[in-house]
């Protein structure tokens, strides 16, 4: 008879508390990945306690959280889905721990993540790594990606738009879904002159496109990207390059589009060709080009399109923010009034 599995941790009975206050434990019996689950220096647990106002202590495999009962349940799932991610070979960075902090509360998030619901897993495998879902409409997100044509993905800076829709490019790309991967960012100044740049024309772009490059780097082996670059599967160019083509059997990524004009928007739109997608990634609130917000390319086409069959639009908000936790606040202090 076929012996049965043990389970990966067990929950040890509660002890007799305080109403406010609450105890529990859990157990691991894989301790190879202790290291990565608590972290160095048990910068993990510290990270929950920080986030969740709880005490965690750790001996051995067994560790023991103390604390208000409500952020003691939530603490012990957390830990629970980060054991859960390392036991599918996910990476638990600092961020991840972050995202799954926030998720926590609402549990259901977690399940729809990790196919508990029934529905196959939400997530993007690139060649390094498997990127899941850090908020819940990052969970939207994805799933527009895996099922429109066009999708706009409107939000302040750090909400995973561009690096998600390039993982998502990048996996369609080396399973031949499509042929090409096209990233495009209209080459305008962030509110400075940057004067006469030397070198030929990639030379010149480049500095433009270093963002998009650098979620490449971060989804492929760089002697792949290169390579690819080089054969033309991969092309990385300004959206003025776009016009007068028609791309098919390409996933395409127009990034900081609020800074296009309504015709360069129109362009780019109807590049679109058979067995493509196509990505517009930009932040309506930082808008760099003369007239503002007004004259912005994406707000026009957010306008004209929304509900259009086949088009998605998600929209971010300063609390999807994924970068380090400051960041979230400094968007949120910008866009709120100054006191002076």
């Amino acid at each position: 008879m076929a012996r049965k599995p043990a389970r990966a941790w067990h929950e040890a009975p509660t002890r007799s508390a305080p109403p406010t206050k609450a105890r529990a434990e859990l157990e691991f019996e894989e301790a190879t990945m202790l290291g990565a689950l608590f972290g160095q220096f048990d910068a993990n647990l510290v990270l929950i306690e920080n986030r969740l106002g709880v005490f965690i202590s750790a001996r051995g495999n067994r560790v023991v959280i103390e604390g208000p009962e409500d952020n003691v349940a939530r603490a012990r799932d957390v830990l629970r889905t980060m054991h859960q991610r390392l036991m599918r070979g996910d990476e638990l960075d600092p961020g991840a721990v972050e995202s799954i902090i926030l998720m926590s509360a609402e549990p259901t998030l977690e399940g729809i993540v990790s196919g508990d619901d029934g529905a196959p897993p939400i997530m993007i495998r690139t060649r390094k790594k498997t990127i899941v879902p850090r908020s819940a409409t990052q969970i939207e997100y994805m799933r527009a990606l895996a099922s429109k044509d066009v999708i706009f993905a409107l939000g302040p800076a750090g909400t995973g738009k561009t690096y998600v829709a390039v993982a998502q490019a990048v996996s369609q790309l080396i399973t031949g879904s499509v042929q090409r991967l096209i990233l495009s960012r209209p080459a305008v100044e962030a509110g400075e002159r940057l004067g006469f740049l030397p070198g030929d024309m990639k030379e010149k772009v480049d500095p433009y496109l270093r963002p998009l490059y650098d979620a490449l780097y971060d989804c492929m082996p760089p002697e792949q990207v290169e390579r690819r670059i080089a054969s033309g599967e991969i092309e990385i160019a300004p959206i003025a390059f776009m016009r007068g083509r028609t791309l098919a059997d390409a996933f395409v990524i127009l990034d900081e589009a609020q800074n296009t004009t309504r015709e360069q928007m129109k362009m780019f739109l109807t590049r679109f060709g058979m067995n493509s997608r196509m990505v517009v990634c930009g932040d309506p609130k930082q808008v760099d080009i003369p007239g503002g917000p007004g004259m912005s390319g994406l707000n026009d086409a957010v306008g004209r399109l929304e509900g259009v069959d086949g088009i998605a639009i998600t929209r971010f908000s300063v609390a999807d923010v994924v970068r380090h936790p400051i960041v979230g606040r400094i968007v949120e202090a910008y866009e709120g009034p100054r006191e002076d």
